[in-house]
């Protein structure tokens, strides 16, 4: 993607909007909640984490979230550092899928397939700040985006608002919630936070330990699609981290999608149903530990097998493994899987999907 263009339309759209006399909080800014020695910090472009800080076991903080220094690295990042995507977040095969009797093609933008909702998804758009409180005791913000009918070929408008707030004892939690207007029409967001628990650039993430709250998974194809509908058992395979195992354990095993690369990107069915424990993370390095709790049915595992000397914050390098993602998710192209439980939305229908990342230390 070439970067000038893409970062001379923000300045376009930035310009047109101050000389329109545009509300402050439908500009692009960055916004910081802070509760003690507990911080993240977001920008309303994409919806996007760009930092969160914590202690480790000896007090010394550090930020655990990869990603870039500046709004116009964010503007310009085909990585998706940190955003929160949709429409329908993860691959559709052909970037196609029907509705109603109705063919509908959305924006290709992964091969042959659409990723992450299209080119210009809900992670590369402006996000209206709708409140904002930095400190006391729940800091949060709460955004929202009004998706049109048609956008990246999607059918009927869609209200969306994300509220992320920190709570006691070092937990930030991710409330989102959609609601169609007009049209029926999938929904599936994901958050594409990138995180090391030793700290962004300070190595990979090969000796986190790691534990799935998941007995099932999706196998994928060369394209990483679920393209044969299955669900199979993890216990036998490499992908069974269903007791506590650390990350590099067997990842020259798994195949990242592209040939010659390794890596895990794969779709967990977690175990149970409504808001529960989803994974569980901890660096034995820096003492820090991950709970994430979610009420999606699936979730994907990422290892940032893409990253490939990827320029990060305060000159770091990133390179393969340096992180990883763990996005509670519906199933991947349920759209095009009738077998696959439903993400079709219906007027006055409202989507919810809420995420809980309780740190330790």
């Amino acid at each position: 993607m070439a970067r000038a263009p893409v970062f001379l339309a923000l300045l376009c759209l930035v310009a047109t909007l101050l000389a329109s006399g545009a509300d402050a909080r439908k500009m692009v800014g960055v916004y910081m909640l802070k509760k003690g020695d507990f911080s993240v910090k977001m920008t309303n472009w994409g919806a996007t984490i760009m930092s969160i800080v914590l202690p480790d076991s000896k007090g010394n903080l550090a930020d655990v979230v990869l990603g870039k220094d500046t709004l116009a690295e964010y503007v310009n990042d085909t990585s998706y550092f940190g955003p929160l995507t949709g429409r329908v977040a993860q691959r559709m095969a052909r970037g196609r899928f029907v509705l109603d009797g109705k063919v509908y093609h959305t924006y290709i933008n992964d091969g042959r397939n659409s990723i992450h909702g299209g080119h210009r998804g809900f992670s590369k758009v402006i996000w209206t700040v709708k409140e904002y409180v930095a400190g006391g005791s729940s800091p949060y913000i709460t955004l929202y985006y009004r998706s049109f009918d048609g956008e990246q070929g999607f059918p009927g408008d869609l209200d969306v608002y994300a509220t992320y707030q920190l709570s006691s004892p070092y937990a930030l939690s991710i409330r989102t919630n959609a609601t169609a207007l007009n049209k029926a029409t999938p929904v599936n967001f994901l958050q594409h936070v990138y995180l090391n628990l030793g700290g962004q650039g300070r190595g990979d993430v090969l000796g986190h330990t790691l534990q799935l709250f998941a007995s099932r998974y999706t196998p994928m194809d060369e394209e990483l699609l679920p393209s044969s509908g299955r669900v199979d058992p993890v216990a036998g395979t490499n992908y069974d981290f269903r007791t506590p195992t650390p990350i590099g354990a067997r990842i020259r095993q798994v195949s990242g999608g592209k040939p010659g690369v390794h890596g895990y990107d794969i779709n967990y069915v977690i175990d149970g149903a409504g808001m529960r424990k989803v994974a569980a993370v901890r660096d034995g390095a820096s003492g820090r530990g991950l709970e994430l709790s979610a009420n999606q049915p699936a979730m994907q595992f990422y290892t940032a097998n893409g990253l490939n000397d990827t320029k990060g914050k305060g000159g770091k390098v990133y390179r393969q493994y340096s992180g990883f993602c763990l996005e509670t998710q519906a199933y991947p192209d349920a759209v095009n899987h009738p077998e696959f439980p439903s993400i079709t939305v219906r007027p006055g229908q409202v989507y919810k999907h809420d995420m809980v990342y309780k740190f330790s230390f």
